[in-house]
């Protein structure tokens, strides 16, 4: 235990038309430190998740978070980026900064202005963070990556059509209650699971349910040192980290598995002393749903191949064993690539801090979150308690 998260806030995800990625960050920036109760002149240095990739001009955001206080002149300031997982890394990144001693208080901002790119370059410039000499021409962006992984796993294991149905499902329904999702509707297990007009295949056995959405959005957490967030009013600490990156390209692993993943849940919970049995829920990646349904299997929830297991039987519901993204995850809530992992982190944090509204797991004191960059390159999970 490092650090602690001490204050947060989180722009409602969806369409911003009419703020561009400057706004976004000054407002989290700005009512993030308010949450926490300081001021800029107690920061000691931030870091800022954002992916971009072309979807903005402005390439260059580190400094943007000055826009929000005068004061913030000459602190350092980093832009971190890890595809998908880019928030989470940038958090990790603060967390390092405070263990090494360097600070006692890290602001960190995660941001993505994706509806700028417009239908067909939105795939491409995902696709970025595929390997490109061999993946890049995949038809479909990211959905047809996950459509690929979707046909192996379903050739392995059988049609899941059903349990993918499920889980988009359950993942709508959870994003009804979140006030910040971009889809706050109950769309029901028969429309996810029925083809139509309204919800047609997209890649492979993917349907549009099965897909997360592009999204503009900010999230912010301020961190800072056990001692001194002791003193402050709430404080969410890191029982452990993990960061486990794989092979890039598709070719060289079986992306059936998610053994990035996999490890990364290993060390987290090993360095943490507990068993998947001892968390109160977790907030996971689910860019799509055959990740979801991976990623059951590779935390250990169930058996290879028995991932539909956890839905059938209703473990990942918000009244489940372990409840599974009560936020709506990224199907629902929205995926700003860039904001997402703080999100992720935001949304553990209110759980842990009974804060959570109508989204609320009862008696929430341990979290999981799972964010990866690609598909399982780069692997993060963090495990959080709340100490005040």
């Amino acid at each position: 235990m490092t650090a602690c998260i001490v204050g947060w806030a989180h722009t409602p995800f969806g369409k911003h038309e009419d703020k561009d990625v400057e706004d976004l960050i000054v407002r989290v920036a700005t009512d993030a430190m308010k949450d926490a109760g300081i001021g800029p002149g107690e920061v000691d240095c931030i870091y800022v998740g954002h992916f971009n990739g072309g979807f903005v001009r402005q390439d260059f955001t580190s400094s943007l978070v000055f826009q929000a206080s005068d004061a913030f002149r000459f602190k350092p300031a980093t832009r971190v980026e890890n595809a998908c997982a880019t928030g989470t890394a940038a958090i990790h990144q603060g967390l390092t900064r405070i263990a090494a001693r360097q600070a006692r208080v890290v602001l960190v901002v995660g941001v993505e202005k994706m509806s700028e790119a417009k239908g067909p370059q939105v795939g491409e410039l995902l696709l970025r963070a595929s390997y490109v000499k061999t993946e890049a021409d995949i038809e479909g962006g990211f959905a047809g990556v996950f459509g690929r992984i979707a046909q192996a796993y379903f050739q392995r294991h059988g049609d899941q059509s059903d349990a993918l149905a499920r889980i988009a499902a359950k993942n709508h329904r959870n994003g009804a209650a979140n006030p910040l999702a971009q889809i706050r509707k109950d769309l029901g297990y028969e429309f996810c699971r029925t083809p139509s007009d309204k919800n047609p295949f997209v890649a492979g056995p993917l349907k549009r349910t099965d897909c997360s959405l592009v999204s503009d959005g900010a999230a912010a957490v301020v961190l800072a040192d056990v001692e001194t967030a002791l003193s402050m009013k709430k404080a969410v600490a890191f029982r452990a980290t993990a960061q486990v990156n794989d092979f890039l390209p598709m070719a060289k692993r079986d992306v059936t598995l998610f053994e990035g993943c996999e490890v990364a849940w290993k060390q987290a919970l090993g360095k943490a002393r507990l068993s998947l049995d001892d968390l109160s829920l977790v907030e996971t990646h689910d860019c799509f749903t055959i990740a979801e349904l991976l990623e059951y299997e590779a935390m250990g929830l169930t058996a290879r191949g028995q991932g539909a297991r956890a839905t059938t039987e209703g473990w990942t519901e918000k009244d489940g064993k372990l409840p599974v993204n009560p936020s709506g995850g990224l199907k629902s809530k929205g995926h700003p690539i860039g904001a997402t992992g703080v999100s992720m982190h935001v949304m553990a944090a209110m759980q842990l801090t009974g804060t959570a509204g109508d989204m609320q797991v009862k008696n929430a004191r341990l979290a999981g979150i799972f964010n990866m960059g690609g598909a399982a390159v780069a692997n993060y999970v963090s495990i959080l308690e709340p100490i005040r």
